[in-house]
């Protein structure tokens, strides 16, 4: 499912999702995983432009932007304790940081809450050796995220063709409460000033996972665009494993049946003087017209 660049035909580029949906409905196959039952494909690419100030938040449901934005910040800010989200009043995380979860991964040293090394860990100190998640990783490990920012600060670097932030560790799955699904990142330059990410995702989960991952990866390179004096340009996303739970079918055959609105904007209020200083406060959406909430049940 590989879409062009260019969107010649006016329509939304939100039925590239709806399309997803329908082919993962119609040509999709069944397979038992980790979790349950699934229909799937292998296989998928969307691009979405993020031109003048477009932020791709699904319309044909609502998505929950203000926990899927205080997720990123955690992620940005190298964080891996749940208790700081649930502080937020995000709860995503809760049934993967659970005893019970972490003890069935063999974690049982970690304490409640403690999600070892995951997103957040490998971006901004990949490999540090792991102790908990109250400890001070500073100065530790590679810190992926901060290269990237000075590559497109600079002018003569901005255009390398090695800006890619990976969060897949093979030295530290073990270690992590939930193996990452947004794995690769990679960030480029074009015509001296517009920023593009692209972004692979090794496992989809289309009705919940998806939206939020469109969502948070055109979240990032807003603000990146924003704190690095770059225009935002585009997101292109690919997938690897893109599934449907089986009690998630019914309500995407409902979802597929709506009309998309035109996508919000964004505005960021200013440029901080560091990447880890924005927060919810400094985020405007504008214009956020969207179907009623689909409710699913989420998979740990």
């Amino acid at each position: 499912m590989l879409r062009k660049k260019k969107n010649c035909t006016g329509k939304s580029e939100e039925y590239q999702y709806l399309e997803l949906i329908n082919d993962i409905l119609e040509e999709g196959t069944m397979e038992e995983g980790r979790n349950g039952l699934t229909k799937s494909i292998f296989g998928a690419a969307m691009h979405f432009s993020l031109e003048n100030g477009t932020i791709p938040l699904l319309t044909t449901k609502r998505v929950a932007w203000k926990t899927c934005l205080k997720e990123l910040f955690w992620f940005i800010r190298g964080g891996t304790s749940n208790e700081n989200l649930q502080k937020e009043g995000v709860t995503i995380w809760n049934d993967n940081a659970s005893r019970e979860f972490l003890d069935s991964r063999g974690l049982t040293e970690l304490r409640e809450n403690d999600l070892g090394p995951v997103y957040g860990h490998q971006w901004r100190h990949f490999n540090a050796p792991y102790t908990t998640c109250d400890d001070n990783y500073d100065g530790k490990g590679v810190d992926q995220l901060a290269q990237i920012i000075e590559c497109l600060k600079d002018p003569l670097q901005r255009t390398s063709r090695r800006m890619v932030m990976c969060a897949w560790n093979p030295c530290q799955l073990n270690e992590m409460a939930l193996p990452p699904c947004h794995i690769l990142a990679q960030f480029n330059v074009t015509s001296g000033n517009k920023l593009s990410c692209c972004m692979f995702q090794r496992s989809g989960d289309v009705g919940l996972g998806v939206p939020f991952n469109i969502a948070s990866y055109s979240f990032l390179t807003h603000l990146l665009a924003k704190h690095c004096d770059l225009e935002p340009f585009e997101f292109i996303y690919y997938l690897g494993n893109a599934h449907i739970y089986d009690d998630h079918i019914e309500s995407l055959e409902e979802q597929v049946k709506r009309e998309p609105h035109a996508f919000p904007k964004i505005v960021i209020d200013k440029k901080c003087n560091s990447i880890e200083e924005y927060n919810i406060g400094n985020v405007t959406i504008e214009n956020y017209i969207c179907h009623e909430t689909i409710k699913m049940k989420m998979r740990k």
